[in-house]
């Protein structure tokens, strides 16, 4: 069963709480409102908690630089779907400038509540029964993270009770294009349905659109509605898996 409830307040003693957001070039206006979303749900959520939140520009060569900051040492929450590079390495490596305290929570996905979202942005869409489904990804060169996008899929499909394709946008294969071509020269006739495997509006699922499928949903966050509840308490159960590893949160 899905869980989409916000977990238990937090203890007084526990640390501050600020929210990473690592982003591929500067965020459009849209991105930043959309994101910004779900960092006022957090702290809507959890009022005894100092919420944060920093735009990191993946060019940089030092991820490290955008989070040095004075107050106490945070639990970096990264707002990405898949640990890529930048999380597993750039993020890691930057650790140690923010002090012994700070801790780094794993990425959001895969998780089952963002699999409820995803489902639910396909409904609104106008999925049909018939309708064959493309998961379209950002993409990346870790091979763990491209894993991560094709459980997603799986989980997905046990969702939806019908199998999903993974098209990626960029960095891996197969391209969104190419799984789109492959599913109507196996089953012509058919409509498409891709859904974003994407935080945010940008570039990517722009990209998404325009892909030539009948039905696209929207990405997860949308700048002129509230965040998912199910996206607001992952974002604190990260937060609070990562503080409880950091020995931040008294018993």
């Amino acid at each position: 069963m899905v869980t989409s409830a916000v977990p238990a307040p937090l203890d007084s003693a526990s640390m501050p709480l600020r929210l990473v957001a690592v982003t591929h070039g500067a965020p459009s206006g849209a991105n930043r409102e959309a994101i910004m979303r779900l960092v006022d749900g957090v702290a809507s959520a959890r009022p005894e908690l100092d919420v944060a939140i920093s735009f990191v520009d993946a060019r940089d060569g030092d991820l490290a630089v955008g989070l040095v900051g004075g107050g106490p040492a945070p639990v970096i929450v990264p707002l990405v779907l898949s640990a890529g590079f930048h999380v597993r390495t750039g993020l890691s490596l930057g650790l140690e400038r923010l002090g012994a305290d700070a801790g780094l929570a794993e990425a959001l996905g895969p998780d089952d509540r963002i699999v409820e979202v995803l489902a639910r942005r396909l409904a609104l869409a106008g999925l049909e029964r018939d309708d064959a489904v493309v998961l379209a990804a950002a993409g990346s060169n870790d091979p763990r993270a491209v894993r991560e996008c094709f459980e997603t899929a799986r989980r997905l499909g046990l969702r939806l009770g019908r199998s999903v394709t993974v098209g990626f946008i960029a960095a891996a294969i197969p391209r969104l294009p190419d799984a789109i071509e492959m599913i109507r020269e196996v089953h012509p006739g058919e409509r498409i349905a891709v859904v974003p495997y994407l935080l945010a509006p940008g570039a990517f699922s722009d990209a998404a659109a325009t892909s030539g499928a009948e039905v696209v949903a929207d990405p997860l966050l949308l700048p002129g509605e509230p965040a998912p509840a199910e996206l607001v308490a992952l974002v604190l159960e990260r937060y609070r898996a990562a503080a409880d590893a950091a020995h931040r949160i008294t018993a």
